[in-house]
């Protein structure tokens, strides 16, 4: 739930065009704890949740070393530790290096490999070990792939156009491979939750885009972004951790 507030945190500092509203790191306008004003809000909202997923997640790591035997299992809570001080470093730079679009979009992409190997990390911890058929995790690629195209939409380094070819591929693979599973389960009456929930979840996320761009296109003649504005773009990017999330733990599921 930290890495998906994190993730959502994210969203809010770019939807509010807040970037730089903290011109150093690691301190704030060479302080702990800025004046909460205006932008600023955002972007120490955004480091204080990084710190904060950065102290959970290496307790994690720790306590799967100790409770946990599968090798897998280790390797996942150390990776997700290495990502997790990967996107500090990342973020330091962004604003030294006065946010430059390349590394504000691998940001943005280490922030979605972040949440998934929590994700993968929680499934694990919940007996989802096997691996999904192929599908599922062509679902998972494609996903992140329409996740970087989405963070080089929203940082300038590409036209929309990209994203929603993207979005159209990327939602037909992961409604097949939940559709695929749904299907072979519907005799029997067990419904997968992982299938359902991508399932759900995908549609939601296709109509979050459509508003997204809808209120984009409408507002793009603003001073600044408005609340309207704010909320669909961040709820856009919420949702599609969600779908990637999802696909994850479908692609561990034994019966897919």
């Amino acid at each position: 739930m930290c890495t998906l507030a994190l993730v959502t945190a994210g969203a809010l500092v770019t939807s509010n065009d807040a970037a730089l509203a903290v011109p150093d790191w690691p301190l704030n306008w060479g302080r702990l704890v800025p004046p909460l004003e205006g932008g600023i809000r955002f972007e120490f909202a955004h480091r204080a949740l990084a710190l904060l997923v950065a102290v959970l997640t290496s307790a994690l790591a720790f306590r799967t070393q100790i409770r946990d035997t599968r090798p897998w299992m280790r390797k996942l809570a150390w990776w997700a530790v290495a990502t997790v001080v990967a996107q500090a470093l990342l973020g330091g730079a962004l604003v030294k290096l006065i946010d430059p679009k390349v590394l504000a979009i691998a940001h943005a992409s280490l922030a979605e490999i972040c949440f998934g190997l929590t994700v993968a990390i929680a499934a694990g911890y919940y007996e989802y070990s096997g691996a999904g058929n192929w599908v599922a995790r062509m679902a998972v690629a494609v996903l992140f792939v329409q996740a970087v195209l989405g963070a080089a939409v929203r940082h300038g380094a590409m036209g929309v156009a990209w994203h929603i070819g993207g979005a159209v591929i990327a939602s037909a693979v992961a409604m097949w491979a939940s559709l695929a599973l749904i299907g072979r389960h519907l005799e029997d009456g067990k419904m997968p939750r992982p299938a359902v929930a991508l399932l759900v979840l995908t549609a939601l996320q296709v109509f979050s885009g459509v508003a997204a761009y809808t209120v984009r296109a409408a507002s793009i003649d603003d001073p600044q972004p408005m609340p309207l504005t704010i909320w669909t773009t961040t709820a856009h990017v919420v949702l599609g951790a969600l779908v990637f999330g999802s696909a994850i733990v479908l692609a561990m599921d034994r019966r897919a």
